[in-house]
């Protein structure tokens, strides 16, 4: 039977996929190439990619820069179909909002309580539905 996590909707949108959990947030601006992979020499997940994975993360790390970086990376198809942290990092929704603007591509970020966040695992696979007009996203795992 399937579970659902529920949290505060940071950027809306949905999307289904697989969990990349970072053990430590990462920096956009000069941790992350720009094919998604995350290049940062010592961050704990170093050659990890985020391409087309759900990237749960306790929180957003590194300068304002980061916003165009990832609306880039959302562009191209490099980035993550999602965002999920403990913390809003309010540079990562304004590169979702620049990306659903201009771009028309939404990125659904998602703000989880620390016992909710626990939950999920590297490799699961979740359904996210941040589309709610309640400020409610669900997370099913």
């Amino acid at each position: 039977m399937a579970k659902v996590l529920t949290g505060k909707i940071s950027h809306p949108g949905k999307a289904e996929g697989e969990v990349l959990l970072l053990t430590e947030p990462v920096s956009f601006w000069g941790g992350v190439d720009h094919h998604g992979e995350i290049i940062d020499v010592h961050h704990a997940q170093h050659k990890a990619k985020m391409t087309n994975k759900i990237l749960v993360m306790p929180s957003g790390r590194g300068s304002s820069s980061a916003t165009a970086v990832l609306a880039e990376l959302i562009r191209t198809g490099d980035g993550p179909l999602a965002i999920v942290m403990l913390q809003c990092d309010t540079i990562l929704v304004i590169g979702a909002l620049v990306s659903a603007e201009i771009y028309g591509i939404s990125l659904p970020i998602v703000e989880l309580e620390q016992a909710e966040y626990d939950q999920l695992s590297d490799g699961m696979r979740v359904e996210i539905d941040a589309s709610s007009d309640n400020e409610v996203a669900t997370i099913t795992i």
